[in-house]
């Protein structure tokens, strides 16, 4: 029973709505700035070479046509899905969608891990139901009716996060022969002459700082699935740790990992966000009803006087 209430915890369904705008419009970012030759392959089915779930859905290969097709067909989906306005209905046409987009446009045999958990959030956000509906269709952002349903897709995006991680020590650990040499190795040095850039090279002179961190990077994905079961400002610092791991990557070796970061919002109480911006506007309308009756107060002071 415990491992079930784990699995699916009780969370407002408000961090579904904030989640389904914020990655619905991110997938249309990612179509064109990371995975972003998915229409070119169409022009070339020549040189498809289908990846293994591709193979076994039996996909039929790229042309213009059916690229052309997807593209409009996602886009529209991704506008209508991020208003939370028919969100099962458009989030069924997104996620096998998007799953088809990045199937044909990593299947050049390089697939980039830090899409995991952006495919497994874009197949559960469908199954939880639309929240509330108010003025100005923001209602959703704000609604607090906690959903074991939210909860079990949210767990689902929060593990695919932490699994991006794990498993990708696990690879490292793999590609070494099962040995722990990698964080020893030259690795960080090659992929910056490989990938030269100012900070990288200015790291070159200092082979221990890229030894540590190395090391750092390995035992931080070895440890990532601990964050799952923190709460409060212990996740907080947990995922803030990976974000500045993602960050020194960037200033590193331009590489980002966009789609996992944008991810770590599974994480963060959005359900919030409403109620604080509420609160303060509550409190400005009280202060400012305050400060106007103390005018009014001294005006009939003074006018006494």
């Amino acid at each position: 029973m415990r491992l079930a209430n784990w699995f699916t915890p009780m969370i407002a369904l408000a961090r579904i709505a904030w989640l389904r705008t914020i990655l619905y419009l991110f997938v249309i970012l990612d179509m064109h700035a990371f995975v972003r030759d998915t229409r070119d392959k169409g022009e070339h089915p020549g040189l498809y070479q289908p990846l293994l779930l591709a193979r076994l859905l039996d996909l039929p290969k790229p042309s213009v046509a059916n690229t052309t097709v997807l593209y409009v067909v996602l886009i529209v989906a991704c506008l209508i899905g991020a208003t939370n306005y028919f969100p099962r209905v458009a989030g069924w046409i997104v996620a096998p969608a998007f799953t088809w987009w990045v199937l044909i446009g990593m299947s050049d045999g390089k697939v980039d891990h830090d899409h995991l958990a952006l495919v497994i959030a874009l197949w559960v956000l469908p199954t939880v139901k639309a929240g509330r509906r108010g003025r100005r269709g923001l209602a959703s952002y704000g609604d607090q009716t906690r959903s074991e349903a939210a909860g079990w897709a949210i767990r689902c995006v929060q593990i695919s996060v932490i699994a991006t991680y794990f498993l990708s020590a696990v690879a490292k650990l793999r590609s070494a022969g099962w040995a722990l040499s990698w964080p020893g190795s030259a690795v960080l040095t090659w992929a910056i002459v490989r990938r030269p850039h100012p900070v990288g090279e200015w790291l070159l002179h200092y082979p221990w700082v890229l030894h540590v961190m190395q090391w750092v990077g390995i035992i931080g994905e070895f440890c990532s699935p601990v964050i799952l079961w923190l709460k409060g400002r212990w996740q907080l610092f947990g995922a803030l740790f990976f974000i500045g791991f993602h960050a020194a990557n960037t200033a590193i070796l331009l590489i980002h990992f966009l789609p996992t970061v944008v991810c770590w919002l599974a994480f963060a109480p959005l359900e919030r966000v409403v109620p604080w911006f509420r609160q303060r506007r509550s409190d400005r309308d009280a202060r400012e009803a305050e400060d106007q009756a103390e005018h009014g107060r001294q005006a009939e002071q003074q006018a006494g006087a």
